[in-house]
């Protein structure tokens, strides 16, 4: 897919993939943008466009790395995106697919179709999820901003290094989310209500895909220019 760029309409990129909507939305851009290009809606939102854009494409592109354009990003920025995803996730996403996993299993009609299995299965990747956001929320990006801090009262910047980008491979929250729908796919048994399962399904594939898109973020913006920062920091 090509790149996108500061004169793309954003009701383009939006119909070409719609789940770039909840990406906008955290950054309180909406529906109804009429024929407005990316750059006349970050100076309307008084929003960085690279910083905007390079979040649009590598959720859109599997091979897109921007490089250049992380020497001009703020650690603090990427963090404030992050923490508005995992808020998603707390706040709308999981308790969706609970919701649905728990009507789905109490209008099923017998206990043959591992249902209660599959629902424990996905509290467990609720779980390491959240221990994930926590681990971030304590840890993670504390110290990442810690590290930007240093480097502002120094002297130094990011051109010293040289950026990189090491691909990390899959993550273990999304791999267990693919194989449970999976396991719903193939291994659900006896009678149950069509709809409901259709809303389980569409809520986990959802959840999944953002997850896979917010690993592209982490592991291509903030990994690398967390990187880059504990490099510099070490010149001094």
């Amino acid at each position: 897919m090509a790149l996108f760029n500061p004169d793309s309409k954003l009701s383009d990129i939006v119909l070409s993939d719609v789940s770039v909507i909840t990406v906008l939305n955290r950054f309180d851009i909406f529906l109804g943008v009429g024929d407005k290009t990316v750059n006349e809606i970050c100076r309307e939102k008084r929003l960085d466009v690279n910083f905007l854009l390079a979040i649009i494409n590598t959720n859109v592109s599997d091979e897109y790395f921007p490089e250049t354009a992380l020497k001009s990003f703020k650690a603090s920025e990427i963090i404030e995106y992050l923490k508005k995803t995992n808020n998603y996730y707390l706040q709308f996403q999981i308790p969706n697919i609970e919701r649905h996993f728990n009507s789905f299993i109490n209008h099923s009609i017998n206990d043959n179709n591992n249902l209660e299995l599959m629902r424990n299965f996905f509290l467990e990747v609720k779980r390491q999820l959240i221990d994930r956001i926590n681990d971030d929320n304590s840890r993670w990006f504390p110290e990442i901003l810690r590290l930007e801090s240093s480097l502002k009262s120094s002297k130094l910047s990011l051109n010293e290094v040289e950026i990189s980008f090491d691909d990390d491979g899959s993550d273990s929250i999304e791999d267990k989310l693919s194989d449970l729908i999976s396991m719903l796919v193939r291994h659900l048994s006896g009678d149950y209500d069509l709809n409901l399962c259709l809303a389980v399904i569409v809520a986990l594939v959802n959840i999944e895909k953002d997850i896979r898109q917010n690993n592209r973020i982490r592991n291509r913006i903030l990994k690398p220019l967390t990187n880059a920062l504990v490099a510099v920091n070490s010149l001094k």
